[in-house]
This record gives C-alpha cells, sequence and structure tokens, in this order.
C-alpha cells in the first residue's frame, strides 16, 4: 500500500526543539496555523477558574501573547477553584498572580495583566481592545458585556463569552463575519472526477486498463482502483446511454459488474481470489461515482456580495473567492484538489496518478493566481494581502470552504436574532435551553444589583423572587415563551450563588480553549452559536441565534 507523508512535519529528518514540542497540533493544523496562533493576542476579562482553564489551554499551544484584564484580589473561594493558586496568594493581584503562572508553562508566550476593571477601562479607554484578535469574557455583567460587545462587533474582533455556575455553564460566540478555508471535514470524498477527466487523465487511465487484460496476478492485484473504475464505468456507459451510475439499485449492480474482473486463482478456476484493490473500487463507489458539481454551500460563497463587489478595502479571502469565482464560469469545475488517497498499489503508478492530479492541480492554482494579481492590481490592493499558499489552500479546499456570519448579542438580547432554535429548546422538556436564559438574567441581576443572587444562604428565596422577575422581562425582550416549571431552575441556580466547580470551569474551558484555536487559526468550524453543558445530567446543548 502507498503512503503520503503527514502533513505539517518539517521536512528535516532532524526536528527543531519547536517541532518537537508542538509535533502533535501541527498535525493537526500545520505550521501556518501554527504560525497564525503564535502571531496572535488575546484578552481575558476575569481571571476566574474558568478564564485561567482556558489561558492555560491557549499557553501550553504557544499562543502568541495574553492580557488579563482583572481588578480583583485572591479570595479564599479562588484558591479552593482554581488549579493554580493556593493560600500563600490570598490577597494578591489575581491577574498578576495567573500571568506569572501561565507563563511559567510556556517561556515563548509573553503576558501582560492590567488591574482594572471591564467598566474602568470601557469607560476611559474604548481603543483597549482594538489590539486583540480575540477577546473573551468570564463572568462580566450584562450591562458591561453589551457595551463591549458592540465594540467589538464593530470591529469584527470575535468575543467569546464563557459563564459557570455550580453544575451549569455556557460559551456564546459572537462573530461578524469569519472565513474558515480548511474546515477539516471528518468524512473527506476524494476528488477523482471520473465523469470529467482531462486529456492526461483519460489517456492513462485508458491505457492502464487495456493493459489490465494481460497482466501477471501481483500487477493486477496492485492496480490503483481509479483504473478499475474507469474500465468498468466505460463498459457500463455502453449499455445505459452514457450514462453513470446514478441510485441505490445501479450502484448495486455496477459493484456487481466490478467483480467480473476478479482473475480466478490458478489452480483451482471455479474459486475467486478476491482482489483488495477491487474490494476498494466496489467501496469508493458510492462516494467517487457520482456527477462531479459544485456544493451549495461553495458555490453561495462565491455568489456572495462580497466576492462580486471588490475594492481597496477587500479581504484578501473575497479577492480569491472573486478570481475562483470567475474560474467557475469559464471553467463550469472547481479547481482540481490536487490529492490523491491511499490506495492498494504500487509505488510506480500511485506516483504516476498523483503527479497527474498534482499537475492538474498545479495549473488551476496557476491560472486563479494570475487573476488574482490581476484583480490587485485593477483594485489598488496591496500585494502583500494575499499569498501563493493561501490561493493553493483556497483551491485544495475548495468544495468545503465555510464563511461564518454570527448574530450580535445585541440582536440576540433584544429579540431580533433567529431565537427559533432556543424556542425549541424551550418547549422540549429534555432541553437545557431554559438554563441558558437563567444564566443570562444572573449577568442582569448581577449589572442590576451590583451582587450575585444566592451569594448568601439567607437571600437564597427572596434572591429568587428577584432573578425570576428578571428572567420573565428577560424573556419578553427576546421574543421567547418559557414553559412552566421554570421556578425550579431559577431556584437551583440561585442556590448555587455562583460558585464555580473546578471539574465544571476544567471541562468548559477546555472546549472554549478549542473554540479560541479554531478562530485564531482560521481552521475547523467554530460552535454557531451557543453551547450549554450542564455536568448534572453530562448533557452538553446547542443553539443557533
Amino acid at each position: 500500500m502507498s503512503s503520503t507523508p503527514s502533513p505539517g512535519l518539517p521536512n528535516s529528518p532532524v526536528q527543531s526543539e519547536k517541532a518537537k514540542r508542538y509535533d502533535r497540533q501541527l498535525r493537526l493544523w500545520g505550521d501556518h496555523g501554527q504560525n497564525s496562533l503564535e502571531h496572535a493576542s488575546v484578552c481575558l476579562v476575569n481571571a476566574t477558574a474558568t478564564g485561567t482553564e482556558i489561558l492555560k489551554s491557549l499557553v501550553l499551544p504557544g499562543v502568541g501573547s495574553f492580557t488579563i484584564l482583572d481588578p480583583n484580589k485572591i479570595t479564599g473561594e479562588d484558591v479552593g477553584n482554581n488549579f493554580f493558586l493556593d493560600s500563600d496568594y490570598i490577597g494578591m493581584s489575581r491577574g498578576e498572580v495567573a500571568m506569572r503562572l501561565l507563563l511559567e508553562m510556556n517561556h515563548e508566550v509573553r503576558g501582560d495583566c492590567v488591574q482594572e476593571s471591564i467598566e474602568q477601562v470601557l469607560e476611559s479607554n474604548k481603543d483597549f481592545f482594538t489590539s486583540f484578535n480575540l477577546v473573551v469574557t468570564c463572568g462580566v455583567p450584562e450591562k458591561s458585556l453589551i457595551i463591549l460587545s458592540k465594540i467589538l462587533w464593530a470591529l469584527n474582533i470575535p468575543l467569546l463569552v464563557v459563564k459557570t455556575s455550580g453544575f451549569l455553564g455556557y460559551i456564546r460566540l459572537q462573530v461578524r463575519e469569519h472565513f474558515v478555508v480548511e474546515t477539516h471535514p471528518d468524512n473527506r470524498i476524494p476528488d477523482l472526477r471520473l465523469d470529467a477527466m482531462w486529456p492526461e487523465l483519460e489517456a492513462w487511465l485508458e491505457a492502464q486498463a487495456q493493459a489490465m487484460q494481460s497482466m501477471a496476478r501481483q500487477e493486477h492485484s496492485h492496480t490503483p482502483y481509479p483504473v478499475i473504475l474507469h474500465k468498468y464505468l466505460k463498459q457500463w456507459k455502453v449499455d445505459h446511454n452514457g450514462n453513470i451510475p446514478a441510485n441505490y439499485k445501479e450502484k448495486r449492480e455496477f459493484k456487481e459488474l466490478l467483480k467480473t474482473g476478479i482473475l480466478k486463482k490458478e489452480k483451482n478456476p471455479e474459486i475467486d481470489e478476491d482482489e483488495e484493490n477491487f474490494d476498494e473500487a466496489a467501496k469508493a463507489v458510492n462516494t467517487v461515482i457520482h456527477k462531479t458539481s459544485i456544493p451549495d454551500n461553495t458555490m453561495k460563497l462565491l455568489s456572495d456580495e462580497c466576492a462580486s463587489n471588490l475594492s481597496s478595502k477587500s479581504k484578501g479571502f473575497w479577492v480569491i473567492a472573486h478570481a475562483v469565482k470567475q474560474f467557475v464560469e469559464l471553467e463550469k469545475r472547481l479547481p482540481v484538489e490536487g490529492l490523491l488517497p491511499d490506495m492498494f498499489s504500487d509505488s510506480a503508478r500511485y506516483v504516476e496518478l498523483h503527479n497527474i492530479y498534482r499537475e492538474r492541480a498545479n495549473q488551476d492554482v496557476e491560472t486563479i493566481l494570475k487573476t488574482v494579481q490581476q484583480i490587485i492590481e485593477s483594485n489598488n490592493i496591496s500585494r502583500d494581502l494575499v499569498t501563493e499558499a493561501e490561493v493553493r489552500r483556497f483551491c485544495k479546499e475548495s468544495r468545503y470552504i465555510r464563511l461564518e456570519r454570527g448574530c450580535s448579542l445585541l440582536a440576540e438580547y433584544s429579540g431580533e436574532g433567529n431565537v427559533s432554535s432556543l424556542q425549541a429548546g424551550l418547549e422540549d422538556p429534555d432541553s437545557d435551553a431554559l438554563y441558558y436564559l437563567v444564566l443570562r438574567a444572573v449577568d442582569r441581576y448581577t449589572s442590576e444589583f451590583g451582587s450575585i443572587p444566592g451569594e448568601t444562604d439567607t437571600e437564597v428565596e427572596s434572591d429568587t423572587v428577584k432573578l425570576k422577575s428578571i428572567f420573565t422581562k428577560l424573556c419578553g425582550e427576546a421574543g421567547l415563551h418559557p414553559p412552566p416549571g421554570q421556578d425550579d431552575h431559577i431556584h437551583e441556580v440561585c442556590r448555587y450563588g455562583g460558585a464555580e466547580l473546578h471539574s465544571v470551569a476544567a471541562f468548559l474551558g477546555g472546549c472554549a480553549a478549542h473554540e479560541c484555536i479554531k478562530l485564531l487559526t482560521g481552521q475547523f468550524v467554530p460552535i454557531d452559536n451557543i453551547v450549554l453543558y450542564n455536568a448534572t445530567t453530562s448533557n452538553v446543548s446547542s443553539f443557533k441565534v
């Protein structure tokens, strides 16, 4: 079986210390993803147990820098729920201590701490957040959160709101526009284009198909499966008016046709000897044999107004999208990926076939790259905005590219967002959607009363009444209609008193850090846009607004 090298690993046989340290993550997001992470700057508002866990999972893989915004002093409660702190730190700056301890985990990361509250910064220096690539908040009252979200929405800087209380916690992502070129789909379908071949590919496959008739058993059993599919597709088309198998019944019949090409054993002709490459060809029928088309998501993106109407302020993503759109309009197809999946084959023929796909992909990239250069010149765009590597990645991933346009916190809170997912969750007795809204009501309670509901045992009952009133008002503003039974949820959250449990903080902090890395590297698809965790039931729910 042929094999290809793992992506993201250095070409040199001797790895650098840095490559050794980050080996596993380089396999996930490659050198360019690591470079993006190392040049990123993150701001954390409040170094709570959850916030510290988030930064820990960003510092270890090598985020460029972070700034902690936190005016608080370390208390006994912090020591009880924060893995990093002990009693010797009580009374010291929480942000300062957290920063110092986090930096000890990776000396290549830079850190800073500002001992001011979010309210002070928003009042005195609203430009404070412009230098960050991502802002993460933990335990910020609703009033301040809305002001911050407005600023970041205008700047198109992602905001990740993370909150834990007792056995509950949620992540809410606000992002105005986010491009994902490398989505890393779980099931990547090979881009073989056996129904839309170019001359070089067709000639090679045809020559190999004809040669199969006189091959010895070993050579026959190591014929790449695209050759087998091509040979019998040609035969199938003769009997089916030039059409390829299009439905389950036809594909099952086509698989039976493939079996007729398996060689018999020389000593006993009555017994079939399965050839692994034929088994592989049969398994590939459902995914590979189809009419080559452009996915709806890709076509929608290429047809986006931003891809059509370029200007000197257009982002590099849209410049490439415009060039690919022109290519599609001319060629009636997407650029070839240039990838060949691993398969049963002798090395020589595998390399020959791989080179045919790769050469075609290179030709497509060169065509699109020339168009990109013309666009840059005609729109007075900086030449540094788009690199050749970015064009190549876009072309290779063109079937899977994603554009995420989110909903702002202000739109959600005022009822302008799409609340159908939340409303459906509220109507589902097994859903935890109600808890998300109760936790949001806690943030508003903190803004109005300057404290957390249920902080003391004696106030639980009276705070429950206040929180219910806020909850009812909040749902009305958002256009939501909660079902009966909300009193139990509200009372339970009040009993938590805003306490952070380290186990919940660690789990949700790790999940939030994953989302941060997706946003900073521009790889993998981020949440869209609410995730709630219930540690009591170990249930994770997602909602979209």
